[in-house]
């Protein structure tokens, strides 16, 4: 390991604790500014006086191990390589919950003094502000150090699969995501589609040597299910060797569900599928999605408008396009968009995927493409139970019945209700240039690991893929 990597690992923890430490002690005296000497008193009275701050300052720096403690119990202050925004603020959510309980607790020490229960509560939203602030600084900082090839581990792909190629293109191209690419290791001759602007670095057999040789810190294994040998194998060889084995989702492919055991009259049994989400599982995420579709809707009714506006005025025909498709267990229902292309874009009867060279559009219909903004009028499918915000996107059965004798698993989407964005859409897997196998893989990962706070993830990175997305089609 080089020293600026050792320097990196050492600076950004430290600099994201000294950051949180401020971000801890501004909540406590924002919280008790805000409560006493803003128009906040107007709305909630003060009734016995304002009190001292350095009791409060006190208490802060009294629980502040608490606090740090919590975070790093929570692995808040390891490198966090390209992690996004949404998943760091969950974290936090959590560790600042939990540190604010720990220390109200801690108060029955400190009974001669009453402190307000309404500070508190202010400290844990500002705490929660200033903390996620701090970390999307430290972040943007990680990011840098990456992009001036500062810190990044030297990796090496294991196996020549279709992901295994996506990850070297990737981790190739963008540094940010703290990864050099030192080349691939294959079982047999690399075949020229693959290798073509590769680094070929050898024969599996040779993998301890070029760790030790190139300084390889993480092993990302890509290997079909056909030579799971080779990886027990390699991890036998690489004994006794510093290196990070990780391994892609190909590995697992055959498996679509998490291995369940239950127990019925005595009689063991091991569920290897079961239904993703149970009934509450689906009240839950019934009434997210109604509550979120008219905040949305609400929102952004002003844009609407302008929109269906700008449809109606620059092209022939309807503002809104009705399209079949099928959803959960092979219903049907017509999905809305804002029109984008011409009355006439399949005017052969033959349906066809859009791409970005299309001369299909209206005036606006590339724009709204672009930015996903024809996908808005999916939010009153979504009112009407048609739909979910957030689930594999659906399709035409025409397609369907062609892809599902060459994807596999490609069925296996339609276990829960199509969304207007999904899991795939928001890794870059969008549009008639993106593998069709890759997406159900990720459809199936979602199915398979749903929870509401994995939604609102999801929904926060598409606010994001809206405005950087280079694959909107």
């Amino acid at each position: 390991m080089s020293r600026r990597t050792s320097k990196i690992e050492l600076i950004v923890p430290l600099t994201t604790i000294l950051l949180d430490i401020i971000s801890i002690l501004g909540a406590f005296l924002a919280g008790y500014y805000f409560r006493f000497y803003t128009t906040f008193t107007d709305i909630v009275s003060v009734e016995k006086g304002i009190p001292e701050f350095y009791f409060y300052f006190y208490f802060a720096v009294f629980t502040l191990p608490v606090w740090i403690i919590t975070l790093l119990n929570f692995k808040m202050y390891k490198l966090r390589r390209n992690v996004f925004i949404g998943d760091e603020f969950v974290q936090i959510v959590k560790c600042v919950s939990i540190s604010i309980l720990l220390s109200i607790g801690i108060i029955f020490f400190f009974r001669d003094y009453p402190y307000s229960r309404l500070v508190f509560i202010l400290i844990w939203v500002f705490s929660i502000i200033f903390i996620t602030f701090g970390r999307y600084i430290m972040l943007k900082v990680e990011k840098t150090f990456y992009n001036k090839n500062i810190g990044l581990k030297n990796v090496a792909i294991v196996g020549m699969t279709e992901m295994a190629d996506t990850i070297y293109t990737t981790f190739s191209k963008d540094k940010f995501t703290g990864y050099h690419i030192e080349g691939f290791f294959t079982s047999g001759i690399p075949n020229d589609g693959f290798s073509k602007g590769k680094n070929f670095l050898g024969y599996f057999e040779s993998i301890p040597k070029k760790i030790k040789e190139l300084n390889i810190q993480n092993l990302l294994f890509c290997l079909p299910p056909e030579q799971n040998d080779n990886l027990y194998k390699i991890i036998k060889n690489c004994e006794g060797i510093n290196v990070e084995f990780m391994l892609v989702p190909d590995f697992m492919e055959l498996i679509s569900s998490r291995l369940k055991i239950t127990e019925i009259d005595g009689i063991p049994l091991m569920i290897i599928k079961s239904f993703p989400l149970s009934i509450w599982d689906r009240i839950i995420k019934r009434l997210f999605d109604i509550f979120t579709s008219l905040l949305i809707l609400t929102a952004i009714s002003p844009i609407f408008t302008v929109l269906a506006l700008l449809v109606k005025f620059t092209s022939k025909g309807p503002i809104f396009y009705k399209q079949e498709r099928v959803s959960i267990d092979g219903g049907k229902f017509n999905m809305l968009k804002f029109r984008s292309m011409r009355t006439d874009a399949e005017a052969d009867g033959t349906p066809k995927f859009a791409s970005k060279d299309d001369n299909r559009y209206s005036p606006v219909g590339l724009f709204l493409r672009k930015y996903s903004l024809d996908e808005l009028p999916q939010f009153l499918n979504v009112l009407k139970g048609d739909m979910s915000i957030v689930g594999p996107r659906p399709e035409r059965e025409y397609f369907i019945n062609i892809m599902k004798e060459s994807v596999n698993k490609y069925l296996e989407r339609h276990r829960v209700k199509c969304g207007i964005t999904g899991w795939a859409q928001v890794n870059g897997l969008r549009g008639s240039e993106s593998s069709i196998q890759a997406r159900i893989e990720y459809d199936i990962y979602y199915i398979e690991n749903w929870s509401l706070v994995f939604d609102i993830k999801i929904i926060l990175k598409t606010i994001k893929e809206m405005f950087f997305s280079k694959s909107a089609f």
